[in-house]
């Protein structure tokens, strides 16, 4: 049962005074049986009140307000958190049987919407790799570990060498990305097979091993299987999404999940920073700072913190979704 502690700071830095910036903010993590969420502190700049509400996908979701004049806006989410192992499947139902309870649910609520495939041009050689994967006698569980491995071994991880503009089909072409770009072939390979697959967001926190991404935002993907439930799958380490995942919000894709969505009032132009740092236990967490009377973003303490190119590719994300109103 290991426990973290995750600081996530998001800081909008404009060169000139802005207005009644409204924002979306999904940095409340899931609490169920697998993840027990010890302590939450989520401070902004201004403290403006936030109404919070529970979105389509079971996500909660804060909205807030900035009305006063201000050139700078602050969100620091603080947590504490334990989480706990979850049993494999036991994958003893025979393949067929499980295939055909998924091939029911093509149509009920709420699967449709974690059926519906994405286009690409590369979606037709896509498909073919997914029949080619997976065998007649094997079960939806053993294929999704096919397709994870499938696209561990052929996409090199490469940092920063894809931005926002980034297409499916442009990831296809270089066999390259990062962990979202990974969550995200991955997500089209359990559906071209007709397993529901969903986006999840959150943190990859430090263990032994050593994983990519882990110190970091991070993404993986969920897989529906008969009988158990949704399984988390990390195509980025080729492993099943375990004690070391952090979940903050799942969805169709990145779009659902975004951790900071805004619209700002003012011809100020705006920078983007970043910062999340983890602990692992009870040892080396990372120091709680106040970063409301402080200068800038504090910086994380050594050995505690990594920075992956997913982060930065959120940061153009919002960068992005930050817009002039």
């Amino acid at each position: 049962m290991p426990e973290f502690k995750i600081q996530h700071i998001t800081r909008y830095t404009y060169n000139n005074n802005v207005r009644d910036s409204a924002n979306k903010i999904i940095l409340y993590p899931i609490s169920d049986k697998y993840q027990e969420v010890l302590k939450h502190d989520l401070r902004i700049t201004g403290n403006p009140q936030i109404d919070t509400y529970i979105d389509y996908y079971g996500n909660e979701v804060g909205s807030f307000t900035y009305i006063e004049p201000h050139n700078i806006l602050v969100i620091n989410s603080q947590l504490s958190v334990v989480t706990y192992p979850r049993p494999l499947p036991i994958d003893n139902m025979f393949a067929t049987e499980q295939w055909n309870e998924l091939y029911n649910l093509k149509y009920i609520v709420p699967y449709i919407d974690f059926l519906k495939q994405e286009y690409f041009e590369g979606l037709s050689e896509l498909t073919e790799i997914v029949n080619a994967e997976k065998q007649t006698d094997d079960t939806p569980y053993r294929a999704a570990l096919k397709f994870t491995k499938y696209v561990y071994k052929n996409f090199e991880y490469i940092k920063g060498v894809t931005t926002v503009e980034t297409t499916l089909d442009e990831i296809w072409k270089i066999k390259a990305g990062v962990c979202q770009d990974f969550a995200h072939l991955l997500m089209v390979m359990l559906r071209s097979a007709g397993i529901p697959a969903r986006y999840v967001s959150g943190y990859i926190c430090p263990n032994k091993n050593g994983m990519r991404g882990e110190g970091a935002t991070h993404a993986w993907a969920e897989a529906y299987l008969p009988g158990y439930g949704w399984l988390g799958i990390d195509p980025t380490n080729n492993c099943i999404a375990n004690e070391n995942h952090v979940r903050l919000a799942v969805g169709r894709n990145f779009s659902d999940c975004s951790p900071v969505k805004g619209v700002y009032k003012g011809s100020a132009q705006h920078r983007l920073e970043v910062s999340v740092s983890v602990g692992h236990e009870d040892s080396h967490l990372p120091e709680e700072k106040d970063i409301f009377t402080a200068s800038s973003v504090p910086h994380k303490p050594a050995g505690t913190a990594l920075r992956n190119s997913y982060e930065r590719y959120m940061e153009m994300i919002q960068q992005q979704q930050q817009q002039q109103q």
